[in-house]
């Protein structure tokens, strides 16, 4: 398996994570908590920014290869 660094902003935390490890599961184990809602992708409460400015939803997403390190923005939607 591949290893990569996650760097989760703001709190500028930094973990090692394996490629296609569940985004929710590498943010638990480093102490944060993503907001979900529906677990389906649907209601994008778990939406999070990429340090490419591309968006997922956290609660389907994997951790992808090719981006080391991976930066993670998890902004709060003051919406939700």
């Amino acid at each position: 398996m591949m290893s990569v660094k996650v760097h989760f902003l703001p709190d500028n935390v930094t973990v090692t994570a394996e490629v296609g490890e569940p985004l929710l599961q590498v943010a638990d184990r480093a102490g944060l908590s993503i907001p979900t809602g529906c677990m389906m992708g649907s209601c994008h409460a778990c939406e999070v920014e990429l340090g490419d400015g591309s968006s997922l939803c956290a609660c389907i997403s994997a951790i992808p290869a090719g981006q080391n390190p991976l930066v993670v923005n998890l902004y709060v939607d003051p919406t939700w």
